[in-house]
C-alpha cells in the first residue's frame, strides 16, 4: 500500500449513486463524481501541521479535489488534507 508523504491522504471514493430517490436508473456517463470518502492512508503531516485526519476517517472534500491513481486494480484520490472539507 501507498504510504502518503507530509500532508497528503489517500482516499478511496464512495460509490457513485446508481439511482435517484425515485428509482430512475443513472447510466454511467451522467453519474456524478463521488464527493466523499474513506481514508485509507495518511501522511506523517508537516512539522507546524499536525495531521487531523485519521485511517477509517469518512470525509467530504471538494468535486476536483485530488488527483485519481489505481493501486492493486482498484480507484482512489491522493490529496492534500487541506483539500479536505471535513470528517463525517
Amino acid at each position: 500500500m501507498l504510504k502518503p508523504l507530509a500532508d497528503r491522504v489517500l482516499i478511496e471514493a464512495a460509490p457513485a449513486e446508481t439511482k435517484t430517490a425515485s428509482g430512475i436508473i443513472i447510466p454511467d456517463t451522467a453519474k456524478e463524481k463521488p464527493l466523499q470518502g474513506k481514508v485509507i492512508a495518511v501522511g506523517p503531516g508537516k512539522v507546524d501541521e499536525p495531521m487531523t485526519v485519521k485511517i477509517g476517517d469518512s470525509v467530504l472534500y471538494g468535486q476536483y479535489s485530488g488527483t485519481e491513481i489505481k493501486l492493486e486494480g482498484k480507484d482512489y484520490l491522493i490529496m492534500r488534507e487541506s483539500d479536505v472539507y471535513g470528517i463525517l
